[in-house]
């Protein structure tokens, strides 16, 4: 019998996929919130719990969701995954995968360094020169903000006034300014869910009524998608290159540049509306696939 736990926020529906996947695998899963994370050192057992269970004394620590949080406790729940790592408990993700694509810009840092094409993408802290970049990058651009998933926080700023009130208001925030040169694409993007170097299942996420942005979570509609080979090549890439065994790796197509460039790889990717366009269980793959890795 193998014994997991899942380190999660909140017990939604991925939770309890991730529960039924379990049952049919004859894996035990223990759900645990991530802010219930603790751990004692300097009396001889190093131990890291959470709700009363010994993570320590698992096969493994499966990483669901990261609630959110100030920048202590944050630190604190990587430090404990660290620890966890080094006292040779298996995780998945990794601690650096998930550090390095919970943060859009060293997110493609590293996909660069591997030579995998990326959008133009400026990120600094004031707004005098962001504003110096807003021109150099076309006077249209995509402002993310650096920690961010499901399309939240985006917006398409293509003029010059409304820049300068932008970059202005995140400076006062003590916010990073984090911008992309808009991509004119066909309003679609694709998503592709690597797992253990290789592609479990892709869809095609659209735009819908009038909206650019393609995330299901604000509505956008998925469909089942074939990855070619060169999609599969770059998502599996992407995975590698943050050091994830199982990603969502976000592809677009740059109409002026007649290629596809990466725009992001989640580390703690959802797979609700992959599963219900493809059929594919991923959650069943990703237990399975984790206990083979730690027997």
């Amino acid at each position: 019998m193998t014994t997991f736990a899942a380190l999660v926020s909140g017990t939604g529906w991925h939770v309890q996929d991730l529960l039924r996947a379990a049952g049919t695998l004859d894996v035990v899963l223990h759900v645990l919130p991530f802010g219930e994370v603790e751990a004692s050192i300097g009396s001889g057992s190093g131990r890291v719990s959470a709700d009363g269970v010994a993570l320590d004394g698992l096969d493994g620590v499966l990483v669901r969701m990261m609630p959110p949080g100030g920048l202590e406790p944050v630190v604190f729940r990587m430090d404990a995954l660290h620890r966890l790592e080094s006292l040779g408990v298996p995780i998945w993700n990794p601690p650096r995968a998930v550090e390095a694509s919970v943060d859009k810009y060293l997110t493609l840092s590293l996909v660069e360094r591997r030579g995998l094409p990326i959008p133009p993408t400026w990120v600094g802290q004031t707004a005098a020169s962001a504003m110096a970049a807003f021109d150099e990058l076309g006077g249209d651009v995509v402002v993310k903000p650096l920690f961010g998933s499901e399309g939240r926080g985006l917006m398409r700023v293509g003029h010059r006034e409304l820049a300068w009130r932008c970059f202005h208001a995140l400076e006062r925030l003590g916010s990073v300014i984090y911008l992309q040169r808009w991509i004119r694409h066909p309003g679609h993007d694709l998503r592709l869910f690597v797992l253990g170097g290789r592609v479990l299942g892709a869809m095609r996420r659209t735009a819908q009524g009038g909206e650019w942005r393609t995330n299901i979570a604000i509505g956008g509609r998925a469909e089942a998608w074939t990855p070619d080979a060169e999609a599969e090549r770059l998502a599996v890439a992407a995975a590698e290159a943050v050091g994830a065994v199982f990603a969502g790796v976000d592809l677009i197509e740059d109409l002026d540049q007649g290629r596809r460039v990466l725009i992001e790889v989640n580390a703690v990717p959802g797979w609700r509306a992959l599963t219900q366009a493809t059929g594919v269980d991923v959650a069943a793959a990703l237990l399975d696939s984790f206990r083979e890795a730690v027997r």
